[in-house]
């Protein structure tokens, strides 16, 4: 590990330059220098160049030429201003509390933290107080949202501009939770008075502004696909499930595929069914000479391993975990970096420290200094947060940002790119798998399981339940009478109840022979690893359950963890061989005669252990539906079911 870290100090490399020392009204802007540098040298607000220069606002780009307003115009209102260092762990609300700013003001004077939101290391302009008070002294009209059916603090604050965190800094009472008919205060300060209570009548709230909406509503036909139910179609269409079924009286009888559907043309239609793509191995398929760009953002946080006085590097290397994922990841990067140069692609490779914890991130200096717009693609970064911001940032020039470990599902951008199969995807493959098969599914679900009982009844409705007995174990009698002789019978078992697994498992296994039987997890299982639990019978009964990587036993697979030993002294982990597939992946992908997203939305490809199969999102953006399907065989080994 400590070769890692000397070849991340050696890799990462920062250069800063003086400002120009021009007085005039033109700024020849030098590399490294930001707005609010520049406007802070010649006395104005970066709120007064990027009038001038709206093109600015994308970020600087060495040698450009910005417009500065002459001094004497803005002394007045900049002559008090004072400039504040963003700080770790510092807020919005906690800066402007200590300078008695408004949020308006802040805002109006750092046009970036509209766009960007906070960021370590960010000089911000803090107007002073007297235009502060200024600005506060002019009413400002009050706009008003009322709560309607089925809205979200996301989608309101979305209608409107905002963030959540404005949505409830100006209604508190909303925080824990939306309620509906309650009016929400958007922009502006009412008085005390004005504010009403959701349960008051409505003849005495001020008119809600709102879009406007026609009195006539308009239907559309819709077919009915595989698997939907009535809670999806309900959820689809907007309506409530009486409603819909109000609508297509066909419905109270049961949800069939193929059935035509009378729903409102604002119903959120999905797209076609998506055609399951084929996975193919890609080669180098480009006759141009033109180098492409990857840039890798690994926050490695090499300001705190320096800042450390207690820990030494090798003590930090014990204790962080985080620390030693990035590091093998990143081991597992430049060995896909030498593989693919070996093949002849021509990508240059940068990196840098993104510096990150979960909500900040230096990713604004770093496209400041080094104008990530002009990448062919970025890796990174890490944390959730800052993928979507880096997605937002670059969005105008769809540069494809690629989330290399995070699970979240996030906000939806359309340059992003979710390499990591989300949970209900991994489920949903499951099923799918047990029906091409012509499985008889059936579930046994705790009782403290009640959420994966919800999700099964409205997405899955062919799967039957057994039945629980009074104490909450597995009634056997009825796990039994659910099995039939001409299918495979999958078991799906949700629960961690030693007792209630066991029950399952010796009711299957009574059966075997007169019927065929498996047993199925939709997650991983712990108890299913204690000595309590008889892996043999695990085995028998040839445990299946969905999984992001697998056990990959091929030639090239034993190839690769040879030279990586051979490189780093030691076998690679999940998360080293994870940074060589999703690099190897992308440089592959920028190497055909297609941009990046060509290559999502056509290609499927498998890596060492991970599979990377695109897909767009209703809301947009890719999320990876590369999931395999693995069991456990007879020979006690680990095999991927076909």
């Amino acid at each position: 590990m400590k070769y890692f870290i000397t070849v991340c100090l050696a890799i990462l490399v920062f250069s800063f330059n003086g400002f120009s020392q021009e007085k005039n009204t033109t700024h020849k802007v030098e590399k490294g220098e930001t707005v609010a540098q520049i406007a802070q040298k010649y006395n104005v607000t970066p709120y007064d160049i990027y009038k001038l220069n709206p093109d600015a606002q994308a970020g600087l780009k060495p040698d450009s030429v910005l417009l500065i307003p002459k001094k004497a115009g803005m002394q007045k209102a900049t002559a008090k201003a004072v400039t504040h260092k963003v700080e770790p762990k510092e807020t919005l609300f906690g800066i402007e509390k200590k300078y008695n700013v408004s949020d308006e003001a802040l805002k109006k004077a750092n046009p970036e933290l509209e766009k960007l939101g906070l960021q370590i290391g960010q000089t911000l302009i803090i107007p002073s107080n007297t235009s502060s008070k200024t600005v506060a002294s002019t009413p400002e009209k009050v706009v008003y949202h009322e709560v309607l059916p089925k809205e979200t603090k996301y989608s309101i604050a979305k209608q409107y501009g905002i963030t959540i965190e404005e949505l409830e800094k100006r209604n508190p009472e909303v925080i824990p939770n939306l309620t509906i008919g309650y009016k929400l205060i958007i922009k502006g300060n009412a008085p005390k008075t004005e504010k009403v209570s959701a349960v008051e009548p409505k003849k005495e709230m001020p008119k809600p502004i709102s879009p406007k909406v026609s009195p006539t509503i308009n239907y559309v036909n819709y077919k009915v696909k595989p698997k939907e139910t009535l809670y999806s179609l309900s959820k689809m269409s907007g309506l409530g499930q009486d409603e819909l079924v109000k609508l297509n009286p066909a419905l109270a009888n049961a949800v069939e595929v193929g059935m035509i559907l009378k729903v409102p043309s604002t119903a959120s239609i999905p797209q076609e069914t998506e055609t399951k793509k084929t996975y193919a191995s890609l080669s180098k398929n480009s006759n141009s000479n033109d180098r492409k760009k990857l840039v890798l953002l690994l926050p490695f946080n090499m300001s705190k391993i320096e800042g450390d006085t207690v820990n030494s590097t090798s003590m930090r290397l014990k204790k962080d975990k985080f620390l030693n994922i990035i590091l093998d990841f990143y081991s597992g990067a430049l060995m896909a970096i030498d593989s693919a140069r070996s093949l002849g692609i021509n990508v240059d490779v940068k990196i840098f420290d993104s510096q990150e914890t979960k909500n900040a991130s230096n990713i604004l200096s770093i496209n400041q200094e080094n104008n990530l717009e002009t990448a062919d693609a970025i890796i990174g970064p890490f944390y959730q947060n800052n993928v979507e911001k880096t997605a937002e940032l670059l969005g105008k020039n769809n540069v494809p940002v690629i989330s290399p470990l995070s699970k979240d599902i996030g906000n939806a951008f359309p340059n992003l790119y979710q390499t990591i199969p989300t949970n209900e995807a991994l489920k949903n493959a499951m099923f799918d798998f047990m029906r091409l098969k012509g499985g008889n599914i059936i579930a046994v679900v705790d009782k403290k399981k009640e959420s994966v009982r919800q999700y099964i009844q409205q997405n899955h409705s062919d799967v039957k339940f057994a039945s629980l007995l009074e104490n909450g174990s597995v009634s056997v009698e009825s796990l039994k009478g659910l099995f039939v002789k001409d299918k495979t019978n999958y078991v799906v078992m949700e629960t961690a109840n030693t007792g209630m697994i066991k029950s399952t498992m010796a009711a299957m296994m009574s059966v075997m022979a007169n019927y065929k039987v498996q047993l199925v997890i939709l997650e991983p299982n712990e108890t299913l690893d204690t000595d309590e639990i008889n892996f043999e019978n695990l085995t028998k009964l040839n445990l299946m359950y969905p999984s992001i990587t697998r056990e990959n036993e091929s030639p090239e697979a034993k190839i690769f963890e040879k030279e990586y030993r051979k490189d780093n002294k030691i076998s690679p982990s999940t998360y080293a061989t994870r940074g060589f597939d999703v690099t190897f992946d992308t440089m592959m992908r920028l190497s055909q005669d297609k941009s990046y997203q060509e290559t999502a939305d056509s290609i499927a490809t498998e890596q060492v252990d991970n599979k990377f199969e695109y897909y767009k999102k209703a809301d947009g953006g890719y999320t990876n539906k590369g999931i395999y399907i693995l069991y456990y065989d007879t020979d006690l080994t680990i095999k991927e079911a076909n």
